[in-house]
């Protein structure tokens, strides 16, 4: 009577096998692998979003600039004059930082005139930035180039509207 007894209530001990649980491990890795990917994605294009910022500055800045001299600045970094009467110096600049905060993004300013220049942000070499794509298009260089007053991006898709 004893055997009978072990016997039963072996049978109705439950519990998880172990296939069991290694279906469950594999589902979850699957999931985590899909989420992570969406993840970096997201990272990219908030980092992305950091570098437009900063040129959207810079080009706010330009145009102050330009409405008291007669070209644009030819620095981002190099501080404005403290007084008006050194306004205008070739040697003077915007007074803004030229890498996005989180480093990922450095912005250069080339061919400033009196009818506009051109802004590129690269991003930083060795960082997960220089895979960010947007729509199939590489978004690791940036650039506006502002023409009469009329700003045009590149590429299309990484600008975000």
């Amino acid at each position: 009577m004893t055997s009978t007894r072990i016997y039963s209530r072996r049978k109705q001990t439950s519990g998880f096998t172990l296939i069991e649980l290694m279906i469950v491990v594999a589902i979850v890795a699957v999931l985590a692998a899909v989420a992570y990917g969406s993840y970096l994605a997201q990272v990219r294009k908030a980092r992305r979003s950091d570098a437009i910022a900063l040129v959207s500055a810079v080009q706010q800045a330009q145009e102050r600039w330009r409405a008291n001299c007669p070209s644009y600045a030819s620095s981002i970094t190099n501080l404005p004059p403290p007084d008006a009467t050194s306004l205008c110096q070739p040697s003077q600049g915007l007074g803004l930082a030229n890498t996005t905060a989180g480093g990922y993004y450095i912005l250069e300013l080339s061919a400033p005139g009196s009818s506009g220049y051109k802004l590129k942000a690269t991003a930083v070499a060795g960082t997960s930035q220089t895979g960010d794509t947007a729509a199939g298009s590489s978004c690791n260089e940036l650039t506006v180039n502002v023409s009469n007053g009329t700003a045009t991006p590149t590429p299309p898709a990484c600008w975000s509207k």
